[in-house]
């Protein structure tokens, strides 16, 4: 087992690392932590082409990351985490950190060295062996104007935190109609964000369950 062979794996269904790290044997997840996001450009039409995306039922991503990552997880002889479904829930945004490879960003969500505020993970690998990761790369708010402190047009995120009742409320308006259909202004201005080629489609997909 190498990282390079799992990167393979993944790659074949629009998937990425997106950094790992070593737990301590006594948290339960293996010798290695995978963590799996899509991998840009090319993710949605992949996935969206999949049964999930055509049978109706409610949840097809998380369906189909379900899928797909617990079947990668037993051909590696792993274990697959998820960010969704039933409790117990895991800690993503602190298992992100560990990695050296996201960050709080200066309005708090996540900042990824590939996906900027885009940022979102399908699941994780917990691998029985111990894989060499590389370094970890230089955060990429370092020297970077933030222009994600004032990009929200009702100001309900920034710094401060994360005012969500506003954020809904102007969604429910018609100035809030591009949020809805081409992702958070706040995640879009992001500079890293802008090269990870997400389209839109799935931005509006996550916005819409986001706000109904």
């Amino acid at each position: 087992m190498t990282l390079a062979g799992i990167e393979a794996a993944c790659a074949a269904h629009r998937l990425a690392v997106f950094g790992g790290f070593h737990p301590d044997p006594a948290e339960g997840l293996g010798r290695t932590l995978l963590m799996l996001a899509p991998a840009e450009p090319g993710f949605w039409p992949h996935v969206t082409a999949e049964p999930e995306f055509a049978d109706g039922a409610p949840d097809p991503l998380d369906r189909w990351s379900a899928r797909v990552i617990r079947s990668l997880a037993e051909g590696f002889g792993g274990t697959a985490f998820f960010p969704f479904g039933d409790p117990p829930f895991r800690p993503f945004y602190a298992w992100a950190l560990r990695t050296g490879r996201a960050w709080a960003s200066p309005v708090n969500f996540l900042v990824h060295d590939v996906a900027g505020l885009l940022v979102s993970y399908r699941g994780a690998l917990a691998l029985p062996e111990v894989l060499a990761l590389p370094a970890p790369p230089a955060s990429p708010c370092t020297g970077c104007a933030a222009p994600c402190r004032t990009a929200c047009p009702v100001g309900a995120l920034g710094p401060a935190g994360y005012d969500v009742p506003a954020c809904h409320a102007h969604l429910s308006t018609p100035g809030g109609r591009d949020c809805l259909t081409e992702g958070c202004r706040v995640r879009t201005t992001c500079p890293v964000s802008r090269g990870y080629a997400r389209l839109p489609e799935q931005s509006a997909y996550h916005m819409r369950l986001f706000h109904r």
